[in-house]
């Protein structure tokens, strides 16, 4: 009989377990740099899957949501449960002030190495990359970087600032470690007229309505506008691109640990990746499809990156920009 009793009461925990450990609910708030749309339908799909979890969402440039974050914790406290934004950079400053939670759990055996951060403290969402858009009506087709110092491309040159946007900042990073010339491949786009301000939002504005012809900018913008039959076209150049992942991370002080948790793992997904792709994304994740438009990720060179040794450089970066464009 005791024997009896024991199996009941060890089967009736294992059910109980089954139906309650891995319940998912209550509220959760996230902080994100991602356009409106794409963050709306990024929570709707959460919320198929986790209908008892109420997610909310705040939605600013990188610069002005950190900023507003940084406020709130110097404040005390934040609502913000889980930040995705669009540099890993930023999200090492967060991690080396110990305000990330690590989510060791998190299945990311299907990935490349070095795409997520070793210590799992943040995961990257999707790969964005930067490139080359040139309006159709441009002379001359560019295919390397080096094409964005000629003559046909005087003056006729936009490109974010890294001063405002965290995926300039990355970008420019990326070149100078990258390019033969270093700094002196911006020292020469701004003898060339190159106009430095802004973010990329600016860029496919100015080439699209043909105030300038070329510029730098990330993939998916000019993408989707071609698409949509705007006069632009974009190019993966030569050497290679630079890359953010748009990272998400569970901050450290939520209240809500098991929703956010299950929010990283629904993005790092097959089926999360699925949506980045349904978006207009190059997704992170290898067995999923590129979109339209894009090449597969195998054909696309990406450039080396350091996020560590970025974020130590930062600060003195975006100072040898604003000298060599005079911001």
């Amino acid at each position: 009989m005791r024997k009896l009793i024991t199996s009941i009461l060890a089967a009736t925990t294992v059910l109980l377990s089954a139906g309650f450990a891995h319940a998912i609910d209550g509220t959760l708030t996230l902080y994100t740099s991602q356009p409106n749309d794409d963050a709306q339908k990024t929570i709707d799909a959460f919320k198929e899957k986790y209908p008892d979890v109420d997610i909310s969402f705040v939605r600013d440039g990188t610069t002005k949501i950190m900023a507003k974050l940084r406020a709130e914790l110097q404040a005390g406290a934040t609502p913000a449960d889980v930040l995705l934004i669009a540099d890993s950079v930023t999200m090492e400053s967060l991690a080396a002030d110990d305000l990330l939670m690590a989510h060791e759990g998190a299945d990311i055996s299907a990935y490349a190495s070095g795409i997520h951060d070793e210590e799992k403290m943040w995961f990257a969402t999707k790969l964005i990359t930067t490139g080359i858009i040139y309006n159709t009506a441009a002379p001359v087709t560019p295919k390397s970087w080096n094409d964005l110092l000629g003559e046909a491309a005087k003056g006729q040159v936009a490109m974010p600032s890294p001063l405002t946007s965290g995926a300039a900042l990355i970008h420019t990073a990326t070149l100078i470690n990258n390019l033969d010339a270093g700094w002196g491949y911006y020292e020469n786009l701004a003898a060339n007229g190159a106009q430095a301000s802004g973010g990329n939002g600016g860029v496919l504005k100015a080439v699209a309505g043909g105030e300038k012809l070329y510029g730098m900018v990330v993939d998916f913008l000019p993408i989707r506008e071609k698409a949509k039959g705007a006069p632009v076209d974009f190019v993966f150049p030569e050497e290679g691109v630079s890359a953010i992942s748009e990272p998400v991370a569970i901050l450290a002080g939520t209240k809500n640990p098991e929703a956010a948790k299950a929010f990283i793992d629904f993005l790092v997904s097959k089926e999360g990746q699925e949506l980045a792709a349904s978006q207009g994304y190059m997704p992170a994740h290898p067995d999923v499809a590129a979109p339209e438009g894009f090449p597969a990720l195998n054909d696309i060179k990406i450039m080396s990156f350091d996020a560590a040794a970025a974020l130590n450089s930062a600060e003195s970066d975006k100072a040898k920009f604003a000298e060599i464009f005079s911001q």
